[in-house]
């Protein structure tokens, strides 16, 4: 199940045994956390994790709400650093039910980045390495352009060319393609290593503008209150976390 959530370009999704019941929910906004457990509950489905891709600079993370919401247990990469229940490594495994989530360093973009394959129904879930079209920025928040570059072409780009890729955020409100389009089509990761830092070095673009608030949330994996107005307005207003 996807959901866009047009404010922040962002598409969250859940995955679900359909024999155990057992889910789990990569890179889901704190706004909408009611939203998600109302349809985690519609579903019949039991939310085991909930997970980041990496540590987001443009949403706040729903991950600790939802843990508050339904006892689930959080993930994020070990390199990080940011806080949740459980850490994981390269290549480490996250077991939902029948189901098996292959967890694969795709740094670049962040230190901390993820991508997280379920070869078992031909998806990845890209996180901001590789997007549709498009890919994550390298000017911030450790970004490094040749990493992210080796990153796509060795991790991503070698999974088999029908997996669909499901990226974390789309500026055009699409929410899925494919490993075979995006190396055909990707205007940028189609080029040479040299090309493409090119590329990320002259895009110009924006401070994001929700960062200073974001970050901080995030590294602490995010409000553990379900949809505090307080946080909330906060959270418009980019006034970041007290302490």
């Amino acid at each position: 199940k996807q959901w866009y959530q047009r404010r922040v370009a962002i598409t969250a999704g859940i995955i679900g045994c359909g024999v155990t019941r057992l889910a789990a929910i990569i890179d889901p906004v704190y706004e909408k956390v009611s939203r998600d457990v109302k349809m985690i509950s519609e579903l019949n489905l039991q939310l085991k994790y909930a997970l980041n891709t990496h540590c987001h600079a443009d949403h706040v993370t729903g991950t600790a709400a939802l843990r508050t919401a339904t006892g689930c247990q959080t993930i994020i990469s070990k390199a990080s650093a940011a806080k949740a229940d459980l850490f994981l490594n390269d290549n480490e495994k996250v077991k939902i039910g029948n189901l098996e989530l292959e967890a694969r360093s795709t740094p670049g973009h962040t230190d901390g980045c993820m991508t997280f394959v379920l070869h078992s129904h031909g998806m990845c879930f890209t996180g901001d390495a590789l997007m549709i079209r498009a890919c994550g920025r390298t000017d911030f928040q450790q970004g490094d352009a040749q990493r992210l570059y080796h990153s796509v072409h060795s991790r991503v780009f070698s999974l088999p060319e029908e997996f669909s890729v499901y990226p974390a955020h789309d500026y055009q409100g699409r929410t899925q393609s494919s490993v075979r389009e995006e190396k055909l089509y990707n205007p940028r990761l189609t080029k040479s290593e040299e090309e493409f830092a090119t590329i990320m070095e002259n895009l110009g673009l924006r401070y994001p503008a929700k960062i200073d608030v974001s970050v901080p949330w995030n590294m602490r994996c995010g409000p553990t209150v379900v949809e505090d107005k307080e946080i909330l307005a906060d959270i418009a207003a980019n006034k970041p976390p007290a302490n």
